[in-house]
């Protein structure tokens, strides 16, 4: 039983978060529990966190969560735009900005390389709603306070796509070094 808890906190170790939650449990409530006890409350958070992991990749981006906030308050705000307007710009207004996470959900299934490329045809389409962003408000379609609001979602979602894309790349220069310095030995 001994071993059990030693490997069992060894493992609990590696997942920080779960250690907090247990350290909570364990020394906040002020309860001791026995070691079988131990285990089921370690099975239950455990099962908790595994489940909040999403079967695609990109369901865990922050990028692509901020893009579907994006999208919704880009339904709910194109609706003042009259219907002979509606075709050429809510539509293709929201082509733009669900093509944002389409490249984000389509890149992430691929190599960095691929990612690196289906992030900037992300960033092509953020640019794209910024232009649309400029038309409906220059149409007084939207006020100030909308024209602001999608101009700060639309840099911050700049913001982060250039720091995923920066990232990709440090890795991936970093692992060519690391292949030139193996070929030269």
């Amino acid at each position: 039983m001994v071993f059990f808890a030693i490997k069992m906190s060894r493992y609990l170790i590696k997942r920080c978060f779960f250690v907090k939650k247990i350290k909570y449990l364990l020394f906040f409530d002020k309860k001791k529990l026995s070691l079988r006890e131990f285990s089921h409350l370690t099975y239950i958070i455990m099962n908790e966190q595994e489940n909040t992991v999403s079967f695609f990749r990109f369901e865990d981006l922050r990028i692509y969560a901020k893009t579907l906030d994006y999208i919704t308050w880009l339904y709910k705000n194109l609706s003042a735009i009259p219907a002979p307007h509606q075709l050429s710009l809510e539509d293709p207004f929201l082509r733009s900005a669900q093509s944002i996470g389409l490249h984000l959900a389509e890149g992430s299934a691929r190599n960095k390389t691929q990612f690196i490329y289906y992030l900037k045809m992300a960033k092509s389409a953020v640019r794209e709603c910024v232009v649309y962003t400029e038309i409906v408000a220059q149409m007084n379609f939207w006020d100030n306070d909308q024209k602001d609001y999608s101009r700060n979602q639309l840099m911050e979602l700049t913001k982060m796509i250039g720091s995923l894309i920066s990232s990709l790349q440090r890795s991936l220069s970093s692992s060519r070094d690391e292949d030139d310095a193996d070929d030269s030995m």
